[in-house]
């Protein structure tokens, strides 16, 4: 199949409005994509000559594509450093800072360029696109495929101070929502922001945050996600929680890590229990492995989650039980839907507050679980 055609399947895939589908359809991905991309965690690169079929697959499989590893350097794997976010997220994120023809839009990450191709379709002649990327050898090459979108590509950490925009996007999590990027926008506008307290979490779910008169800004949670850390802001990998130690407790709770993952609480779950590192593992179970929630804290406490609701743990923190409370209170309040919780940013002390009606709110301090 051609890469054009490849490219109209997506496009007619995505669930968005006709404009926005329309600014995807202008701005064909494989135009965008490097022709080295990482396929997984442990694949080798792969070079577009080698395969171009295979290079093709990657580009249009309607998901992210790695685009640098490590950084730029070397490890044991191959975390990604830059990526192509997914179509669908892309769209959605797009819908969330209302970007209109003739607006001033800032994105923070720009990777491949593509979103920010997608964007200048956007705002159309009248409108400006500015990009901040901080690794100078995605930036060259994201300058080099932007060459006629209008697109300003700036490599450094932080917006230019000069500039005033009336949307911001951003493609990578923060625990802390720099106050430089609230000071670009007025009240009203949007930041539209992967967030996690830590950048141990394994889900990065997005909030668009309207910026309020007194420069605070706060919003929704409108769909989960999980992207890579801002690099200004990454705190050290920990130990995978328990690692080594024997359990110390046995409790039982009335749910599993299956109907953790089958009902999509993990994030839910994750933004109820402040100063908690969560996520899904395996371990091994029943003569096999068995998907685990996991649960650790800074002072080494640890829980895990077993396929047969059965709890096993350590340390001094009893993270089963507020686990098995988080879950309680989410089930009597009929699980509400992960847009029904919001973030508020802006305090001097960098600290983010979660809320969920009444369920309650919950106050996380930014880089630490």
């Amino acid at each position: 199949m051609e890469l054009d055609d490849m490219h109209e399947r997506l496009v007619t895939a995505l669930e968005a409005s006709d404009t926005i589908r329309a600014a995807f359809a202008d701005r064909p991905r494989h135009r965008f994509i490097p022709d080295m991309v990482w396929p997984s965690a442990t694949d080798l690169p792969l070079f577009r000559n080698a395969d171009p079929e295979r290079w093709a697959r990657i580009v249009y499989a309607q998901d992210a594509v790695t685009i640098q590893a490590n950084d730029g350097g070397a490890g044991p794997r191959n975390e990604p450093g830059s990526s192509s976010s997914a179509p669908q997220l892309m769209a959605d994120m797009i819908a969330a800072a209302r970007v209109e023809p003739g607006m001033s839009v800032l994105e923070i990450g720009t990777g491949s360029g593509w979103n920010a191709a997608i964007l200048s379709s956007l705002v159309g002649p009248t409108g400006r696109v500015t990009t901040v990327e901080i690794d100078p050898d995605v930036a060259a090459h994201a300058r080099t495929r932007l060459e006629g979108t209008g697109v300003r590509v700036v490599n450094d950490v932080l917006p230019p101070e000069a500039d005033a925009h009336d949307a911001v996007i951003a493609t990578c999590a923060v625990s802390r929502v720099p106050p430089e990027w609230l000071a670009r926008i007025g009240p009203g506008a949007v930041v539209v922001t992967p967030w996690a307290a830590s950048s141990d979490w394994q889900r990065t779910p997005v909030a668009a945050l309207v910026k309020t008169e007194e420069g605070h800004a706060s919003g929704p949670f409108v769909c989960d996600a999980m992207f890579m850390h801002d690099r200004t802001q990454r705190v050290p990998d920990g130990d995978f929680p328990g690692v080594g130690h024997r359990p110390e407790t046995t409790t039982v709770v009335p749910f599993t890590s299956g109907e953790v993952v089958e009902r999509d609480l993990l994030t839910r779950l994750m933004l109820m229990l402040p100063g908690v590192r969560v996520g899904l593992g395996l371990r091994p179970f029943n003569g096999g492995h068995g998907r685990i929630v996991y649960l650790g804290a800074p002072d080494g406490s640890w829980a895990y989650l077993w396929p047969d609701g059965s709890v096993t743990g350590g340390g001094s923190l009893p993270l089963a039980e507020r686990l098995d409370d988080a879950h309680q209170r989410l089930s009597q309040a009929n699980a509400p839907d992960l847009e029904e919780f919001s973030l508020e940013v802006g305090p001097p002390d960098g600290t983010c507050r979660v809320r969920a009606g009444s369920l309650g709110a919950w106050k996380h301090a930014p880089g630490s679980y």
